[in-house]
């Protein structure tokens, strides 16, 4: 089937589906099912090859920084904005993209995958940059154990041409390095008075870390220090300071993770007063911390999908002046498994309560909140009708919702109705 004619029935399939509401993966899966080559043929010609992020934490966040930081380098950037990881999202994002010809106006592609599609993807699409972020315990009933996560990223580092990026801290991450050949590897990592922010997996679920003489590999960029959103990074010899608009210490670490992907692709070129500014800049992928406003109070969306992130984003968003809400579903993109809810500290939550506890595990939410002892006003497992109540009963008062990933695109399609909501297609 020719380029032009698979472009037009994909682009007829996007438009007809967005006039339904539709998920904004679908019109990829169509072009996918017609013309499995459709992705490598249009990302063929960018003259700065493809990038692909990948890893259990932050991939959303971080991908949204490398586009910003390259664009801010002059780089005509292309990239999946939606979330959707899978390589149906890659080709429908695509097809919102390229002309009716099938080309497509891009220097560079900087594509967020989940684990698993990437694997596929850099088989017939290999990267020329990758930056493989950690791995968490995260929706073990997709992927099995974290050492199955683990190889996937390896295969994506060992299927990449040219730079590979990887987390210092992490030692599954670093470990990659070992099974590497022709790749140049980049680091980004954290000061020794940092680490203990950031846990790594093993030091999460309370596993004994054996201690170390072995000097880490020498990181191109280091997290330098962190006061509340002021940080400081090392670039190699230069230093860098910046205050973040993004909430969230895990966010500061993904910056350090995104500097050190474009200082690599941009190398000595790159204009730190430039990088600096698109840094400080830089404001929340939607449902990662995204704030609308709601009768003159702000309400944040907080993404939270496995014990880290939810663990790291309750020391993060501080609950006092604030109404809460947790919403959580079990459907495939949230991962079915929420046993991993008991892994979490809620602690931080005693003073102030839970105002709303929804989604389809509104009462397994529920239950392991009472087991804590944290007080609930209300437990409602529809999303629509829950996010009502809590606004109408919390209507005076800056207002959160920690949220899995369906919950959150449902939440933020209710939200859409009643203020304005940043437009994702």
């Amino acid at each position: 089937m020719s380029k032009p004619y698979v472009t037009m029935l994909g682009k007829a399939v996007r438009y007809i589906t967005r006039l339904r509401g539709g998920g904004s993966a679908l019109p990829g899966l169509f072009v996918e099912k017609i013309d499995p080559n459709f992705i490598k043929r249009t990302l063929a010609g960018l003259p700065q090859g493809i990038v692909v992020i990948s890893g259990t934490n932050g991939k959303t966040t971080t991908t949204k920084m490398v586009v910003e930081l390259l664009q801010s380098q002059g780089l005509r950037v292309f990239t999946n904005r939606t979330g959707s990881n899978f390589t149906r999202g890659v080709a429908a994002a695509l097809l919102g993209e390229v002309d009716n010809k099938g080309n497509i106006d891009a220097d560079i592609a900087v594509l967020e995958l989940d684990e698993a599609h990437a694997v596929s993807f850099v088989k017939s699409v290999p990267p020329r940059y990758s930056l493989l972020l950690n791995v968490m315990r995260d929706q073990l009933d997709r992927f099995g154990e974290i050492d199955a996560t683990a190889k996937m990223l390896a295969i994506i580092g060992k299927s990449t041409t040219e730079t590979v990026v990887l987390n210092r801290e992490d030692p599954r991450v670093a470990a990659i390095a070992k099974i590497l050949s022709h790749q140049t590897v980049n680091y980004f990592g954290l000061s020794p008075e940092l680490t203990h922010l950031f846990p790594n997996d093993d030091e999460m679920r309370g596993k004994p870390v054996q201690k170390t003489t072995v000097q880490p590999p020498q990181a191109e960029v280091v997290l330098k220090s962190l006061e509340g959103n002021t940080a400081k990074f090392t670039l190699g010899k230069r230093m860098i300071t910046t205050t973040l608009k993004l909430q969230g210490i895990y966010n500061v670490y993904n910056a350090a993770a995104a500097l050190a992907l474009t200082e690599a692709i941009i190398g000595e070129d790159m204009d730190d007063e430039k990088l600096v500014e698109a840094l400080s800049q830089i404001t929340p992928a939607f449902g990662r911390g995204e704030t609308v406003t709601i009768g003159g109070q702000p309400l944040e969306l907080v993404l939270v999908k496995n014990p880290s992130g939810f663990r790291l984003s309750l020391s993060s968003f501080k609950p006092a002046g604030y109404a809460t809400m947790i919403a959580i579903n079990d459907n495939y993109a949230d991962g079915r498994d929420m046993s991993w809810l008991w892994d979490v500290e809620f602690d931080s939550l005693k003073n102030d309560g839970v105002a709303e506890v929804a989604g389809v595990r509104a009462y397994d939410m529920a239950l392991r909140l009472q087991y804590d002892e944290i007080l609930i006003s209300h437990v409602e497992p529809d999303l629509s009708t829950a996010l009502r109540h809590f606004i109408s009963s919390n209507a005076s008062v800056p207002k959160r919702i920690f949220c899995t990933y369906t919950a959150m695109l449902a939440l933020r399609r209710e939200l859409s109705k009643i203020t304005n909501v940043e437009v994702i297609s």
